[in-house]
């Protein structure tokens, strides 16, 4: 493994079994990149590419709806039922447990751009090397590693069991897989797994490298409809950044007046709370919005 330089290498305070545990993390992934080599070899008939597109989207609204905005950034309050069953999805998809992902995602918003964000395109390397960084390299490194779990995760039973045993629902998902289409099917939850993957890295990569800024903000955050599309509704990335507790992503400025964007992951929520799953959804006023809107900002700046 890579080492970044100054930095204390932080799997000191994990017990070994944790170590191998999340260890497990990259790993699959990259026998996931491997294994969808199947889907060329047995070709994808449409109910195979069903079940590739059907994992894709439910394990992608379990990592944006419950990991990001309900687990980590509490955007909205939904029964621990909810949140349970949405973390077991979740780590289906690849995406570790629900401790180490709000540790790093956390470290990532009070970090932003700067020392020791885990996975800025900006440092510690720029350029191709600095999207290959924050697409996959920080993965493995020492400081995958959270330096600290959040307390409020290891605290919940339940959560704690899924994140050091994240890796059992992917299996079981293959293995669930395989046993509905044989080796064809397995292909396809490979490639959908590599596919999801890459998508949910592209928030870290292209929505700090491309698109615009309407909001102002101290990192390098930017919206785009591109990774909009791969992660449903998360490339609204500076109107992340810019209010973080936000349960709606897609919210922009265009003439000085608030736009809102395409955003299925806050259709998602607003689902569960028609379901009466969910509640007490935060999304800023208009008028903080129009606060942060850059434009009006620096003309408010050239005016002093």
């Amino acid at each position: 493994m890579l080492k970044r330089k100054d930095d204390k290498n932080p799997m000191k305070q994990y017990a070994l079994l944790t170590i191998i545990s999340y260890i497990l993390g990259p790993t699959l992934i990259v026998v996931s990149h491997f294994g969808s080599l199947l889907a060329i070899a047995t070709g994808l008939s449409w109910g195979a590419v069903a079940w590739l597109v059907g994992l894709y989207l439910i394990r992608m609204l379990a990592t944006t709806g419950i990991y990001h905005r309900l687990l980590t950034h509490k955007s909205y309050q939904a029964p621990s039922l909810v949140l349970w069953i949405g973390c077991i999805v979740a780590a289906s998809a690849g995406q570790m447990g629900p401790s180490w992902w709000k540790a790093h995602h956390m470290n990532h918003h009070q970090h932003s751009d700067r020392e020791p964000d885990p996975h800025s395109p900006h440092i510690p390397f720029q350029g191709l090397k600095g999207f290959w960084w924050s697409q996959a390299g920080w993965l493995f490194v020492p400081q995958f590693f959270p330096a600290k779990l959040p307390m409020d995760v290891e605290s919940d039973r339940v959560l704690k069991i899924v994140d050091r045993l994240h890796f059992i629902p992917m299996l079981a998902l293959g293995a669930i897989s395989y046993f509905i289409g044989g080796m064809e099917y397995l292909g396809a939850f490979f490639l959908s797994t590599t596919l999801l993957f890459h998508g949910v890295a592209t928030v870290n990569s292209l929505s700090h490298l491309f698109g615009d800024r309407p909001f102002v903000t101290d990192d390098f955050s930017r919206n785009s409809g591109f990774v909009t599309f791969l992660t449903l509704g998360e490339g609204w990335h500076n109107l992340h950044h810019a209010f973080q507790s936000s349960s709606r992503h897609g919210i922009t400025i265009r003439d000085g007046e608030v736009v809102y964007l395409l955003d299925p992951t806050f259709g998602f929520i607003k689902m569960l709370e028609f379901l009466g799953l969910a509640s007490k959804l935060r999304t800023p006023s208009e008028l903080d919005l129009l606060a942060s809107a850059r434009n009006q900002t620096e003309s408010m700046g050239m005016l002093k």
